[in-house]
């Protein structure tokens, strides 16, 4: 059996084989240097023409393939919603201008005042001699204001091209500002004071634990909260009478400069809703200039007596003809009213009168006992001191601080021991049915009415669109 050879390919010559490889290797470079026109010309179009919604989706879905590859964040689809129509087809092509911030003029200079800072050192930070200080400060006798630093507060200086201070000036508060000004003689000081516009604020406020609590999370300041504890406290005794639930509204005067609230007047009126039951004042002026609080119908809020001689106290012990003495150790009445505070805070007269003692009286300590009038006697012990002023023999005023919680005398801790007495007689006092002050004069009433029922509707007004944007 034989095997037939198999047959080799054709040969060609060498010089062939060279040249067809040549060529091969120049044709594969010339598509790698130049692509074709015609995919040049599509890439062109996807990014200047609108493409079918079929091409949109498809290069939106490469964007967001890329935007994951470089790990940039992606932009919001809604992100166009801002721009225009007429802008939307012009976004990809358009760069935006870089953002250039204005810079301040070389000649203006500002410093904050730190740790350890003069006059002195500030002067050199801005590139000022340090001894100038004196002659500048020496130019003008309300300029050391300027040496009154405070940390944290803003100096600002004006320089000359020859690097001279030609202008200092510093903001002390939201209403008063420093300046002084070179002229010929030397440095001229101003102090310019912002007039404040007035208008009237409202706030309406709920207690969850604490009025105070409760008033600054309503907006309302400590000064003011103290200010409506003051005008309700005839009624209200703020030391065992609040509970969850009370409500207030109060509008009051507000200053303001540029927009910015910078510090309040007084409460205009308020209204106070205390166990279900509600109290109203409105603030009214009388023709002879005198300021008093009255109750919408023109009653007067003001009383013979306060409520209590000390705010926001707690009461530690009541008014009790059998009970028994924490030190003494046996029954003993207790004709008074004990009211537990911190040492320190303030006691109040309850009401105008003469001082019959300010000094020690026994297990009472230091204590003072007012009169007032021929009717009613009040007594304050314990105290731990008097206030400045109050001694046996002198007179006080309705409100007026007389002395500070104490332990002095028979005490087991710091407290005021408060007694009330009409003739003699020992009553309680937090039962004790308050005398009257005079209600509006009948040749004014015309006059309050027309202040006090704006303001009452106002009130009503204001809660009710409060209460209506919070059902939203």
């Amino acid at each position: 059996m034989t095997t037939e050879p198999s047959k080799a390919p054709p040969l060609y010559p060498k010089t062939h084989l060279l040249a067809a490889s040549g060529i091969a290797a120049l044709l594969s470079l010339a598509l790698l240097v130049f692509p074709s026109s015609d995919v040049e010309a599509k890439k062109t179009t996807l990014s200047l023409e609108l493409e079918s919604p079929a091409e949109q989706l498809t290069q939106d879905q490469d964007a967001a393939e890329a935007v994951q590859a470089t790990n940039e964040p992606a932009v919001s689809p809604f992100a166009q919603i801002e721009d225009s129509a007429e802008d939307t087809k012009e976004t990809a092509q358009v760069t935006p201008e870089p953002v250039v911030e204005a810079k301040k003029a070389p000649n203006h200079k500002e410093v904050i005042v730190g740790k350890g800072d003069t006059l002195s050192t500030l002067f050199e930070k801005v590139g000022l001699p340090a001894a100038s200080v004196h002659d500048i400060l020496a130019s003008d006798k309300q300029a050391k204001q300027f040496s009154q630093l405070k940390h944290g507060q803003k100096l600002e200086f004006e320089l000359n091209p020859e690097g001279q201070l030609t202008n200092l000036h510093s903001k002390l508060n939201d209403l008063e500002s420093i300046t002084l000004t070179k002229n010929d003689k030397g440095y001229v000081f101003n102090r310019i004071t912002a007039k404040p516009t007035v208008r009237s604020a409202y706030v309406h406020g709920v207690i969850n634990s604490s009025l105070s609590q409760s008033a600054a999370r309503a907006g309302l300041s400590h000064s003011l909260t103290m200010d409506m504890a003051s005008v309700f406290g005839y009624d209200v005794d703020f030391a065992q009478d609040i509970r969850q639930g009370d409500e207030f509204d109060v509008i009051y005067e507000q200053k303001v400069v540029n927009g910015k609230a910078v510090g309040n007047g007084p409460i205009l009126s308020a209204r106070f809703t205390n166990r279900g039951k509600t109290y109203t004042a409105v603030r009214y002026t009388n023709k002879q200039g005198n300021s008093s609080y009255y109750t919408a119908d023109g009653n007067s809020m003001r009383k013979a007596f306060i409520r209590t001689p000390v705010d926001f106290a707690r009461i530690s012990s009541k008014f009790s003809m059998g009970r028994k003495h924490p030190i003494l150790n046996k029954i003993r009445a207790h004709k008074g009213v004990d009211y537990a505070a911190p040492r320190g805070t303030p006691i109040k007269a309850t009401g105008d009168g003469k001082v019959l003692l300010a000094g020690r009286r026994g297990g009472y300590g230091n204590t003072i006992i007012i009169q007032h009038g021929n009717t009613y006697r009040t007594l304050y012990g314990h105290m731990q001191g008097f206030a400045k002023g109050v001694q046996t023999g002198g007179s006080v005023k309705q409100g007026q601080v007389i002395g500070y919680i104490g332990t002095t005398g028979l005490s087991t801790g710091p407290h005021l021991h408060y007694e009330f007495q009409v003739n003699g007689v020992h009553v309680d006092p937090l039962g004790q049915k308050l005398p009257m002050a005079d209600p509006i004069a009948k040749a004014e009433r015309s006059r309050f009415l027309a202040q006090s029922q704006p303001l009452m509707a106002r009130m009503d007004q204001e809660k009710a669109t409060m209460l209506a944007s919070s059902k939203r």
